[in-house]
C-alpha cells in the first residue's frame, strides 16, 4: 500500500507542478501585458510633454523677439548718440582753443598796447 501512495504523490506533485507552471505562465503574460500598456502610456505622456516643450519654447520665442529687436534698435541708438556726443565735444573744445588762443592775443595786444603808452 505505500507504494500507491507514494505514485500517488508523485502524480499528484507532477500535477501541482504544472499547474503551477501554467498559472507562472497565465500571470507571467498579464504582468507582461500591464508593463507594455504602462511602457505605451510613458512614450505617449513623452509625445505630449515634447510637444508641449516646443510649444511653449516657440511661444517664449515669440515673445522675446520683438524684446531682443528693441534691444538692439536701443543700442543702435544709444551708440549714435555716443558718437554725436563725441563730436560734438571734440567741436567744442576746438571753438573754446581757438577762443581762448584768439582771446589770449587781444589781451597780450592789449598789455602790449598799455606798456607803450605808458612809455
Amino acid at each position: 500500500m505505500p507504494s500507491q501512495k507514494n505514485d500517488l504523490t508523485k502524480d499528484d506533485l507532477k500535477n501541482f507542478k504544472e499547474e503551477i507552471v501554467h498559472q507562472f505562465h497565465v500571470i507571467s503574460e498579464d504582468v507582461i501585458s500591464q508593463v507594455k500598456l504602462v511602457a505605451e502610456g510613458v512614450v505617449s505622456v513623452n509625445e505630449k510633454l515634447d510637444r508641449r516643450f516646443n510649444e511653449l519654447k516657440s511661444e517664449i520665442d515669440n515673445k522675446t523677439q520683438p524684446i531682443a529687436q528693441a534691444v538692439i534698435s536701443l543700442n543702435e541708438q544709444l551708440n549714435k548718440t555716443r558718437q554725436e556726443l563725441r563730436s560734438e565735444i571734440q567741436d567744442v573744445r576746438k571753438d573754446l582753443k581757438a577762443e581762448i588762443q584768439e582771446t589770449g592775443q587781444e589781451v597780450l595786444a592789449a598789455v602790449k598796447f598799455s606798456f607803450c603808452g605808458i612809455g
